[in-house]
């Protein structure tokens, strides 16, 4: 059989449904024809135009999620590279020939990535299903009865639907607020550290619940010009979370302080975590710096390597003494130890793997643009430098993980 050239544009144009095609900026790229003729929008008024421009949400309805729904739904599958097929939502439509007339509408949407030649996700497939006349009630003579009943019965069924779904959405955006109070108070303040330089950042991860899971901590230790700076990351997210991230974030604290060294801090922080609940497969990285030595001692429970950004641009990774997350062993043994060395500008760098991590790709690529991040901007203060870091490392919508980062220039 010959193989014959396929017309994409066509056969875009051709899908049966509204399917549209936006940027990860959210910008329409395209739309088929069905999704013109439905949505009452020519292409010219669609593409290149921000989705929520183009279909505000009703400003009489004080009540509309949809604007909010949909741009989550999408800003997920941009961070994810996962497709997100939504519950079914209701979103207005401006009567494009009546404006300020605003026509109730029902949509049930999927959303799916399209990625580049660089494995990221370059567009977002939007398809929508119209199912307004489903929901609405229909009366008028002729109207089958079981029709009306079915279609009462899915009116009904959505709205109960709906009711739930805004149940559960200020359940969750109240343990949001009370988790971040409970990060807020337990987090240290950049001050404990005295008189060196240094920058720390959580993000929470995108979703209402995912909060709260990673911790850091920065502590004068005694003896010397010497700091603690460690990170560490509970399994689970919520109140939960952060009540158990609050326990070894002041135990290590403590442990720090009358521990020989970071090894013996995580010992002690290891056989403490044997009898937490929810403390399983947690993570954790320890460092001693010592200002009069230029020496960083360090030991790894199972967490990423912190990265030494030397002053001439060489990048070390502190991973010569990684071993088992802090609840691994029935019977711990000594973890281990090491130390490298550094000269005045140095920066170092300690974070959590929401920072790094993406599904579908090595960590290895994460780790890489993290050190490419670190050495660009290692001559901007710390408070800057963390912030670039960011930028260029979390995805536009929020990472699918919580992201905790420290920079100390030493």
């Amino acid at each position: 059989m010959k193989e014959t050239a396929i017309d994409y544009e066509a056969v875009f144009q051709a899908l049966p449904g509204m399917v549209a095609l936006l940027t990860s900026e959210l910008l329409y790229a395209d739309a088929n024809e069905d999704f013109q003729r439905l949505s009452g929008r020519t292409r010219d008024q669609l593409v290149g135009r921000y989705i929520f421009d183009v279909f505000p949400e009703n400003p009489n309805d004080p009540t509309a999620t949809g604007m909010r729904d949909v741009r989550a739904s999408m800003l997920r599958v941009v961070a994810t590279g996962e497709r997100d097929t939504m519950a079914l939502q209701r979103y207005d439509v401006e009567d494009p020939m009546r404006p300020g007339q605003w026509e109730e509408r029902y949509w049930s949407p999927i959303n799916a990535p399209v990625r580049g030649p660089d494995g990221k996700v370059e567009f977002v497939l939007h398809r929508v299903e119209e199912v307004t006349e489903l929901i609405r009630l229909r009366g008028g003579a002729g109207s089958d009865s079981r029709a009306r009943v079915l279609e009462a019965e899915l009116y009904t069924r959505a709205r109960e639907l709906q009711e739930v779904n805004d149940r559960l959405r200020q359940a969750h955006a109240r343990e949001r607020e009370v988790a971040l109070a409970l990060q807020e108070a337990m987090l240290p303040a950049r001050r404990q550290v005295g008189n060196h330089r240094a920058a720390v950042r959580y993000r929470p991860a995108v979703g209402s619940l995912n909060v709260c899971g990673d911790w850091y901590d920065l502590i004068d230790l005694v003896g010397g010009n010497r700091i603690g700076v460690s990170v560490g990351d509970v399994v689970g997210h919520g109140l939960a979370a952060a009540g158990v991230m609050g326990q070894l974030r002041s135990a290590l604290s403590a442990s720090s302080r009358v521990a020989d060294g970071p090894a013996q801090a995580l010992d002690v922080l290891g056989r403490y975590a044997h009898v937490v609940d929810g403390a399983e497969s947690a993570t954790a990285v320890t460092t001693f710096i010592d200002f009069d030595d230029r020496t960083i001692a360090y030991s790894s429970a199972g967490h990423p390597p912190p990265v030494l950004v030397h002053a001439d641009g060489r990048v070390e990774f502190l991973d010569k003494a990684t071993d088992t997350p802090l609840d691994a062993r029935p019977d711990p043994i000594p973890r281990p130890q090491a130390a490298t060395t550094y000269a005045d500008g140095a920066t170092l760098a300690l974070y959590t793997d929401g920072l790094i991590e993406r599904r579908r790709e090595d960590i290895d690529t994460g780790l890489s643009r993290l050190a490419e991040s670190l050495v660009r901007h290692r001559t901007a203060d710390p408070e800057t430098l963390a912030d670039a870091v960011l930028l260029e490392l979390l995805p536009p919508g929020g990472a699918t993980d919580d992201t905790a980062l420290i920079i100390v220039r030493l």
